[in-house]
């Protein structure tokens, strides 16, 4: 039941990704620029951490830890970067479908790391994932649209540096407080991010404009609870299912844009988004079926022992 719980801090920590699109897009609809509400989403993440950080860890980390958390922060805010331009150059369709290549990479990382094969049930999982994805980008109902080599190159690279993320989240100084691990990670993708992006949002007007409205969710969403819940729960379950946990990202954001931008979702869609559910659950499942095994064959050696 453990796991089961470290499972589902995985889980929300992906649902909550998958809203950041939706809070995305309401900003851009009134007018604000990517990099201002994405950087506004790391600075204020930022701020939150350093405050309950503060307040609730105040730990000694080694410069060691330290160096070693700010590095992983780089595949966090490149995710952002790399993924922010494939839309712009992509049919959203298709930049979401490249972005989900993440699921099967992330197994793969975990297994040349374990040099273990990957369990039956991960892979049949994966396939499950990857057929649902085709489903729920709507990809199989659209045109070939207009795309770039740029863009794909950068779907790929988003996909590549998520599955990094979620890897080296359960990897990297696993015994530093959650909090702390969370504050120099999110400082690693913050440099990172005012590297490519101007922070031009702190002395441009758009915080008087209100694009805080947009960067404080956003960085509930995407920088403090995900961060959170992925530091705690993808050292307890592994990167390899942490990564197939991470597709949950894919339903929340249609869900969300149903409910908050009405959009319109297919039927095929929606047949989609219930396969990549099916694909989460599938190692659950088979992980409370083989507990349930282990301990009734402990039981029944006992029993035999006692006889």
């Amino acid at each position: 039941m453990d796991k089961l719980k470290y499972a589902l801090l995985v889980f929300l920590g992906a649902c909550s990704y998958g809203i950041l699109s939706t809070v995305l897009k309401l900003g851009l609809l009134e007018g604000f620029k990517v990099e201002q509400i994405l950087g506004g989403q790391y600075f204020f993440g930022w701020c939150m951490l350093l405050v309950l950080m503060l307040i609730f860890s105040r730990v000694r980390v080694s410069l060691k830890q330290i160096g070693a958390l700010l590095l992983a922060g780089i595949p966090m805010s490149l995710t952002g970067i790399f993924y922010s331009i494939a839309v712009e150059e992509l049919p959203a369709s298709l930049a979401v479908l490249l972005l989900f290549q993440f699921t099967w990479i992330g197994v793969i990382l975990e297994a040349v790391w374990e040099r273990k094969f990957p369990s039956r049930n991960k892979i049949i999982s994966i396939v499950v994932l990857i057929i649902g994805t085709l489903f729920a980008g709507g990809v199989l109902e659209q045109s070939g649209g207009h795309w770039t080599t740029l863009g794909v190159v950068l779907g790929l690279l988003s996909a590549l540096t998520f599955a990094v993320y979620i890897f080296v989240s359960g990897k990297v100084a696993t015994n530093v407080p959650v909090l702390s691990k969370s504050f120099i990670m999110v400082s690693g993708a913050l440099i990172i991010l005012f590297s490519v992006f101007s922070p031009s949002f702190l002395f441009d007007g758009s915080l008087a404009q209100g694009v805080w409205k947009y960067s404080i969710p956003q960085a509930l969403l995407g920088s403090i609870i995900p961060v959170i819940f992925f530091a705690i729960g993808v050292p307890k379950v592994g990167p390899g299912l942490g990564t197939i946990l991470g597709a949950a990202e894919l339903p929340a954001a249609v869900i969300v844009s149903v409910l908050v931008l009405r959009e319109q979702v297919t039927g095929l869609q929606w047949f989609g988004i219930i396969l990549i559910l099916v694909g989460i659950v599938i190692p659950q499942i088979a992980g409370v079926w083989r507990n349930k095994r282990q301990n009734k064959r402990r039981f029944t050696e006992t029993a035999d022992h006692s006889a």
